[in-house]
């Protein structure tokens, strides 16, 4: 089970997660085609003119912070990194823009590490299940290592984020094509 985001490499995977805060993943694949054409490496961000590269991801949303994040993170990648995305926890969230929840989708979907990823949808569902009792992502993060095989970490997070995405919504959960409704007690479910 993969992430929504369109990515050849592990390069391309960083760019789309950082693009997708608070955008939807198909937004983000409208948007990285041409983006991947015209930066194919870190170097080319790197080097990038801030005006276009804004231009580029205008639709994704907070495009002035997301191109700064990426054009400064391509250049640690580049001068630290040789421009290889790091493949740890503390290398991944020391670059500019990106925090554990994106680190942990580039270690789980790019590398192949586990790792437990932890947004809205699994925050919304790990709580509904009694999977924790935290709101706190990186407490989340710790609750869900404990109940998932390591094994699991990265596709059972993955699993919970596209149940929260398409089933056990926000507003209007979709209880009647839910598979976990009986294990479920939360007392917003309906009927």
């Amino acid at each position: 089970m993969k992430v929504e985001l369109d990515h050849r490499n592990p390069w391309e995977l960083l760019v789309a997660t950082l693009l997708s805060a608070q955008c939807t993943d198909k937004r983000v694949n409208q948007v990285t085609p041409a983006l991947f054409r015209r930066y194919p490496c870190p170097r080319d961000y790197a080097e990038a003119s801030s005006a276009e590269l804004e231009s580029l991801i205008r639709t994704t949303g907070f495009f002035k912070t997301k191109a700064k994040n990426l054009i400064q993170c391509a250049k640690v990648v580049t001068e630290q990194f040789h421009q290889q995305v790091p493949d740890t926890m503390e290398a991944l969230v020391a670059l500019p823009g990106v925090g554990r929840k994106t680190a942990n989708v580039i270690l789980g979907n790019a590398f192949g590490k586990p790792a437990v990823v932890v947004d809205t949808h699994v925050k919304r569902v790990a709580g509904r299940l009694e999977l924790t009792h935290h709101t706190d992502p990186d407490k989340i993060e710790i609750d869900l290592q404990q109940v998932l095989p390591e094994d699991q970490w990265t596709e059972g997070s993955q699993r919970l984020l596209l149940h929260g995405r398409y089933i056990c919504l926000a507003r209007t959960p979709k209880c009647s094509h839910c598979l976990l409704y009986s294990e479920c007690h939360w007392e917003g479910k309906t009927a």
